[in-house]
């Protein structure tokens, strides 16, 4: 089976959260869909309080089960989970199930990655030393001692355009105050250079344009408010347009995006982690994305949490999620394509 007909593989997440219920509810969604035929890395006997499962001795067998089914590789809990209440004693089996997925996506076994939400607190106590997934499956997917540099893209349904927003991160969960401190010409151009490269490869635009968020308000009005966009963004902005990188001048966050302002645009480098996902929350709150961009792996997740409070009790909505195997599923096609 080539990489661009295998599966797609969901890992669990944490077992506590809403990821059973909207892995579930994803199935029921999509299980007509042969072409999004997806494994679930995890508990079956869990999955099974909220599906039927099938559990597949391996993930080339997810397809012919898919559309009566939920197909799951089992790997089991060794202690019960109950909605709503993290243990630390699943964090050996959540970060498992994490590892065999991007082993499965290197292997070709599956074609790409999709990860549901995990509660980094509960996986210190198992020497879990990263940041987050973003982090953890850079690690992974390292070649000898250098492991890939991630970005974080963002996305949302954009229907005013017939097409998506996209805000890429160039900090991420950075406080407001140690902004400035994160942002340099390094991290900047690599962050411009692999989104250029990620939206020719994974999402098909022959010629990208990226805009360029200013950091400070009116972009700095000339160094009345903040000097970052004369001394760092514009040499920046200006190094890579002689790269023939179709980036703008850092331009005032403020009127980037409302409807016309995206047209001209596929994609936005933000500085900060609010500048990018207030606008993309306001315009689908219930549908983002989280695509890991630089990976030699496929991996996108639903955009939000574990959902503790509301786990178990029939609240979670399983639509970011659905959106997150489409993206997975349409992004492998594209480097197929591109291959």
């Amino acid at each position: 089976m080539t990489a661009s007909a295998s599966p797609l593989i969901v890992s669990l997440g944490d077992p506590c959260g809403i990821g059973p219920e909207i892995i579930a509810a994803a199935w029921r969604a999509l299980k007509d869909q042969p072409h999004l035929a997806f494994a679930v890395l995890g508990d079956a006997d869990l999955l099974s309080l909220y599906a039927p499962v099938a559990r597949c001795a391996a993930l080339a067998d997810a397809p012919q089960t898919f559309a009566n089914a939920l197909p799951v590789l089992d790997r089991p809990l060794t202690a019960s989970a109950t909605p709503g209440q993290p243990d630390a004693a699943h964090a050996s089996h959540i970060i498992g199930w994490i590892r065999e997925g991007v082993e499965l996506c290197q292997s070709g076994a599956a074609r790409a990655l999709i990860t549901a939400p995990i509660a980094k607190s509960v996986l210190y106590g198992a020497g879990f030393s990263f940041p987050g997934h973003t982090e953890y499956l850079a690690d992974l997917c390292r070649n000898g001692e250098v492991a890939p540099r991630p970005v974080m893209m963002l996305t949302a349904p954009d229907a005013a355009n017939s097409g998506a927003l996209r805000v890429v991160l160039a900090t991420i969960h950075v406080a407001i105050e140690d902004v400035s401190e994160h942002l340099n010409p390094a991290v900047i151009t690599e962050t411009a250079r692999i989104t250029h490269a990620a939206l020719i490869r994974d999402f098909g635009v022959a010629n990208p344009r990226i805009a360029f968020a200013a950091l400070n308000p009116h972009a700095g009005e000339d160094g009345a408010i903040g000097r970052e966009e004369i001394d760092l963004l514009r040499p920046v902005a200006h190094h890579l347009q002689n790269e023939s990188i179709d980036i703008t001048d850092p331009l005032p966050a403020d009127t980037l995006f409302h409807a016309e302002a995206r047209r001209a645009y596929d994609a936005v480098l933000c500085m900060y982690h609010d500048q990018g996902l207030i606008p993309l929350k306001a315009l689908d709150f219930w549908r983002g994305v989280n695509i890991t961009l630089g990976l030699p792996i496929v991996r996108t997740s639903p955009d939000h949490g574990t959902g503790f409070a509301i786990a178990g009790k029939g609240k979670a909505r399983p639509d970011s999620l659905i959106e997150a195997i489409r993206a997975a599923d349409a992004i492998a096609a594209n480097r197929s394509r591109a291959a």
